[in-house]
C-alpha cells in the first residue's frame, strides 16, 4: 500500500513538501483539474502527459483522476445532456492513453444535503473538523421515492454503459465513491453501492472506498464487513482513509477527527485491507485544521502521512 495526497496547486513548493513527507502519488479530485476541460469539455492529452512527467520528476506519480462532472442536466435527461456524456467519455479515453490507473466519475443527485446541518467540531486542543447532525425536520421532497431512485439509476447505467468499454480498452479502473453524506436511500449508499458491480461485473469497475463516509453510515463493523466483501472480489481501486466519531445510525450525526482520535482503530482497518490483498493508495482526505496551517502547508497533512507510514511499518512487522 502507498500514500496519495491531493494535487493542490502543483507548485514546486508543494510537490517538494509532499515528497519530503513521504507521499507516493497525487490524486486529482476535481473534474476540471486539467487544461482543456474548461475550453473543450475534456482534458488535452499533451497537457496531461506534461503534468504527469513533471509529477514523476519528483519521484511521485498520478494515482487517480476525476472525470468531468455529470450534472443535473444529464441525470434529469434534459435536452443537450448528451454532450456531457460525450465529454466524460472523451476524458476517460485521454486518461487511458496517458496511462492513469484510476478515474472517478461524479454523478449529481447522489446526496441529500438538506437532511443534515453542518458545523465545525472542536477536538483535543481545539483542532477543528467537519461535522454533521440530522435535522429535526426535513422536507420530504428532498428524499428520493423509488420511482425517482430508479430514474437516477437508469441514467447512471446509461453513462456507465459507455464508460466501461473505454475503461476495459485502456485498462483503467473506473471507480465510484459512496454517497457522502450516507443517508439511507441515497443512490450510492449501502444498497446502491452494491448495485454498481452487479450491473457492471467488469474487472475494470470498482470502488473508491471511503472509510470515513462508510463509518458515518454505521461504524467500524460496517467498514470491516464492506472491505471484506468488496476487497476479496478485487473491487477496491482506491481508499480514502479518515476517522470519525459517531455515525448517523448510532448517534444521529458524526464528527471527523485526526486518524488516531476517532472511533475506529485504523490499524485494524489496514489489517483487513491487507487480508483482502489491497495494494493501492491510501489518501488521508478531509484533514482537520490544526493551528499553524497556512495555505497548502498543512500540519494535519504532515501528521496524517507520518501516522499512515507508521501504520504501514507496523503492518509489515505484523505480517
Amino acid at each position: 500500500m502507498r500514500i496519495s495526497v491531493w494535487d493542490r496547486d502543483l507548485s514546486d513548493g508543494y510537490l517538494r513538501q509532499v515528497t519530503q513527507l513521504g507521499a507516493d502519488c497525487i490524486d486529482f479530485g476535481r473534474g476540471d483539474a486539467f487544461p482543456g476541460v474548461a475550453e473543450q469539455g475534456y482534458p488535452d492529452l499533451d497537457q496531461v502527459l506534461q503534468i504527469r512527467a513533471r509529477i514523476r520528476s519528483w519521484g511521485l506519480d498520478i494515482n487517480r483522476v476525476t472525470l468531468p462532472d455529470i450534472t443535473e442536466r444529464f441525470m434529469n435527461n434534459l435536452p443537450g445532456s448528451e454532450r456531457e456524456l460525450e465529454n466524460t467519455c472523451a476524458a476517460l479515453q485521454v486518461y487511458g492513453q496517458a496511462g492513469i490507473p484510476v478515474a472517478r466519475q461524479r454523478f449529481a443527485g447522489d446526496t441529500f444535503p438538506s437532511l443534515t446541518e453542518r458545523y465545525q467540531a472542536e477536538h483535543r486542543g481545539g483542532y477543528r473538523a467537519r461535522a454533521e447532525r440530522l435535522k429535526n425536520a426535513t422536507p420530504e421532497e428532498e428524499r428520493m421515492d423509488q420511482q425517482a431512485l430508479e430514474a437516477w439509476w437508469q441514467q447512471f447505467c446509461r453513462a456507465y454503459a459507455q464508460l466501461v468499454p473505454i475503461a476495459e480498452k485502456f485498462h483503467i479502473g473506473l471507480a465510484v465513491h459512496p454517497s457522502d453524506t450516507p443517508h439511507p436511500g441515497t443512490p450510492l449508499g449501502s444498497l446502491g453501492f452494491h448495485r454498481v458491480t452487479d450491473a457492471f461485473p467488469s474487472s475494470s469497475v470498482g470502488y473508491l472506498y471511503c472509510i470515513g463516509t462508510r463509518a458515518e453510515a454505521g461504524g467500524t463493523f460496517l467498514v470491516l464487513d464492506e472491505i471484506h466483501n468488496y476487497g476479496r472480489k478485487g473491487r477496491i481501486l482506491a481508499v480514502h482513509l479518515r476517522n470519525v466519531r459517531g455515525s448517523l445510525a448510532t448517534s444521529g450525526g458524526f464528527e471527523e477527527t485526526l486518524l488516531d482520535d476517532g472511533d475506529m482503530n485504523m490499524f485494524r482497518v489496514l489489517l483487513e485491507l491487507e487480508r483482502v490483498g489491497y495494494c493501492g493508495c491510501l489518501n488521508p482526505d478531509h484533514i482537520p485544521q490544526i493551528d499553524g496551517d497556512s495555505g497548502h502547508t498543512s500540519l494535519g497533512l504532515a501528521y496524517s502521512i507520518g501516522y499512515i507510514k507508521a501504520l504501514l511499518a507496523a503492518l509489515a512487522v505484523a505480517g
